[in-house]
């Protein structure tokens, strides 16, 4: 009888089991984060390019040597970035964008030991729910194909032009978000402990559907800032509000067909980014106003109502941030603070959909049901 008690206290619980697996994804995503920074610093750095072969295992050994060093360096001056742009570049320069690479891809190798060990562990002593797996093997698949989408990103820099396509930074870019937010809401499901709104009050409906129709245009934004870190823009046209005296200047459609303007046409893809920015911020305000987040009677739950607030709040500091990375003229500190501020707003606007989705502990409105 005894042995059975304490056979039973001995397992872990359910509500146990979901909050270690939400604390590992959360710890996950917070490596994920850092690696978006910190390739926005190698692109801005241009050390992306400074790793000519892609080697998943042996790549993880640096050079321990003088004749390594020089083995890389030769290596790298094959090819066009060293002769067109970094001709006559010292072997001490080539270590400086060659250490950037490098913990770029080797922290994008502990995020995939992270991710995969842990779940492992967590699916042989059957932490895992069964439909939580496929989910998480899904998201470790995603994680492999970013490992090969970055590979064929930098591939596109060691041809004729010194540097990476601009829509394969974009789709690279794209990915690692998307990987990043499908943890953080697997992580928030497992950590919610109030059921979902269903049926949700009218008011909560159309506040739902405003924060995810924001978070959608906060992604399309950041994937926008792709393509001005991808072909320079951000060097360009670092006046505001206007563009070098003109609000819309006058060569904007310069390529054929069309459509390829708005991604490679420097004055519109600095057009687009800034119109998306405004967009994004005004959005964000609007939502909190709309919403009724400010009031103290308001529908929404406490959690629901500060997280607006925050919305709000991170959208006006990235916006600032992006203003000053402009008129400053891409300083680095500031254009990866300016990054990371994007990928800041999506999370807060993504636990915002979260906590909007929940009903208020205690709450009958129109068309809903009290939470039990």
């Amino acid at each position: 009888m005894t042995a059975a008690l304490d056979t039973t206290r001995a397992r872990p619980t359910t509500r146990t089991n979901d909050n270690a697996i939400a604390n590992w994804l959360f710890v996950v995503a917070g490596l994920v984060f850092a690696m978006v920074v910190l390739g926005g610093v190698t692109r801005l750095t241009e050390s992306g390019l400074s790793i000519v072969d892609w080697e998943p295992f042996v790549g993880t050994i640096p050079p321990l040597s003088e004749a390594d060093w020089h083995a890389l360096f030769d290596r790298y001056k094959q090819y066009p970035e060293y002769q067109k742009v970094n001709f006559g570049m010292t072997l001490e320069g080539f270590k400086e964008i060659f250490w950037l690479e490098y913990f770029h891809r080797l922290l994008g190798r502990a995020i995939g030991v992270v991710f995969l060990v842990p779940f492992l562990y967590f699916l042989v002593r059957g932490r895992i729910r069964k439909s939580l797996a496929p989910k998480l093997a899904f998201i470790f698949v995603l994680g492999g194909l970013q490992g090969v989408l970055g590979w064929y990103m930098v591939k596109s820099g060691l041809v004729d032009r010194p540097d990476v396509s601009p829509y394969k930074l974009a789709a690279h870019l794209g990915l690692a978000a998307i990987i990043y937010l499908a943890m953080i809401w697997v992580a928030l499901g497992l950590r919610a402990r109030r059921p979902l709104a269903a049926p949700m009050a009218r008011h909560q409906h159309r506040v739902v559907f405003g924060a995810l129709a924001l978070l959608v245009i906060a992604f399309i934004t950041l994937l926008a800032g792709a393509f001005v870190a991808g072909t320079d823009a951000g060097f360009a046209y670092n006046t505001f509000p206007d563009m070098e005296g003109q609000l819309v200047p006058a060569d904007l459609f310069i390529y054929q067909p069309a459509w390829r303007n708005f991604f490679e046409s420097v004055p519109l893809v600095q057009l687009n980014h800034r119109l998306l920015g405004y967009l994004t911020v005004l959005g964000a305000l609007l939502l909190f106003i709309a919403s009724g987040a400010w009031r103290r009677q308001s529908r929404l739950s406490l959690e629901a109502r500060r997280v607006l607030l925050l919305v709000a709040g991170v959208a006006l500091a990235q916006f600032a941030l992006g203003l000053s990375t402009l008129l400053l003229v891409v300083p680095i500190p500031l254009a990866a603070g300016h990054q990371a501020g994007a990928m800041l707003l999506l999370t807060v606007l993504l636990w915002a959909v979260h906590a909007l989705r929940l009903v208020p502990h205690g709450y009958a409105g129109e068309g809903a049901t009290r939470a039990a």
